[in-house]
């Protein structure tokens, strides 16, 4: 279904392409509550229609999937709601700076390959079908598109709100921030160093320090500009969802807090693994991926602390390996991405997450949980 249509969806009615860019954002979000998008399964179309349902907004995550698998959970998501939701989109960086460390660092995980039984991938950039991708969400947009790794130019943020979309790009401190207010971005979602997954930072080096905590850097972006500002960084409880909307946010996006619910995608062994008390604290890691990312302290993190600065071209080597690491069971060599938050996190459905985060924000109906403890498991 195409924006402008005379049966257009609700979210494009109320929040016509005629309005401020920011108050049509800000205008998407019923309640301060953001579902993240979640590379590699645990973003699924049935999560993302549980959160708008439930009053929050829910994201797609394109990322590592090809354009006609973006469009087909698109089009799930719209059978199942007439809400708004978003797509989130990875900005290709550029090919590593350290190609011997690359093929040193993969010589180190050979071992490890060998128990599994497999061969690592190549070692290979790519740009994860980024233009092919930005084509189809304008041509069939979505109530949001929001951008990690990078920020999109001025032409791409102003193709997709004149098709009809918010545009959000993830910033880690704020000359990101500024940047993404100078390419016309609607809003910044600003991701402190305590999130789980990958860091959304522009580069992949130690050209501005991204190692804020959430409240400092919503501190700093006060004043930033005309935008409405999303929040994430381990906000797991109603009294840090109304910690992030007093520094400014108009919503926490958050992603480990939905990481075990029954409509995530994510493989049964990690959803396990955030309640299992073997594992005790999660740390920022390039051994999976080549790019900083949170995770739970497992084995291969600690063996592995040596991985170049190499995105996407370390992920694409170890995905055989981290694939038979998942079939086989073997949770030490997984990629066990977590929030510092994780032990929070609960099996219930996400709607009633929803409401138990909104509880202590003022902005809703509580679910009956006590304010200060989470859902029972």
């Amino acid at each position: 279904m195409r924006l402008g249509a005379a049966n257009s969806r609700s979210w494009h009615r109320d929040a016509s392409v005629a309005r401020p860019v920011t108050s049509r954002l800000a205008g998407l979000v019923r309640r301060p509550v953001i579902v993240a998008p979640m590379a590699g399964g645990p973003s699924t179309p049935r999560l993302v229609v549980a959160a708008a349902e439930a009053g929050a907004l829910g994201f797609l995550a394109a990322g590592y999937k090809p354009p006609a698998g973006v469009a087909e959970q698109i089009a799930a998501v719209r059978a199942g709601t007439d809400e708004a939701f978003g797509v989130n989109v990875f900005v290709p960086g550029i090919p590593t700076v350290e190609p011997d460390g690359v093929r040193r660092y993969l010589s180190d995980l050979e071992p490890d390959a060998a128990r599994l039984g497999v061969g690592l991938g190549e070692a290979r950039f790519d740009d994860d079908g980024y233009e092919d991708k930005l084509s189809a969400l304008i041509a069939d947009p979505a109530a949001v598109v929001s951008f990690t790794f990078g920020c999109p130019s001025a032409e791409v943020v102003r193709a997709l709100q004149e098709a009809g979309s918010s545009v959000v790009v993830t910033v880690t401190c704020p000359e990101e921030a500024a940047v993404a207010v100078a390419a016309g971005a609607g809003g910044p979602c600003a991701q402190g160093v305590e999130a789980g997954a990958h860091r959304g930072s522009f580069t992949d080096d130690d050209t501005w320090r991204s190692d804020y905590r959430l409240v400092d850097l919503l501190e700093t972006l006060e004043g930033v500009g005309d935008v409405a500002v999303f929040a994430a960084g381990a906000v797991m409880l109603p009294s840090q969802l109304a910690e992030v909307l007093d520094h400014g946010a108009v919503a926490a996006q958050c992603g480990t807090a939905f990481f075990r619910c029954p409509e995530s995608g994510a493989h049964s062994l990690h959803k396990a693994a955030l309640a299992d008390g073997r594992y005790a604290t999660t740390a920022v890691t390039r051994a999976f991926s080549g790019r900083p990312a949170r995770a739970l302290v497992n084995r291969f993190v600690v063996e592995h602390p040596g991985a170049p600065a190499a995105y996407p071209e370390v992920n694409n080597a170890t995905r055989p390996l981290r694939a038979a690491a998942a079939s086989r069971g073997d949770i030490e060599t997984m990629s066990l991405w977590a929030g510092e938050g994780y032990a929070k996190a609960t099996d219930r459905a996400a709607g009633e997450v929803v409401e138990w985060l909104c509880s202590g924000s003022g902005s809703g109906s509580g679910s009956g949980v006590a304010s200060g403890r989470g859902p029972v498991s």
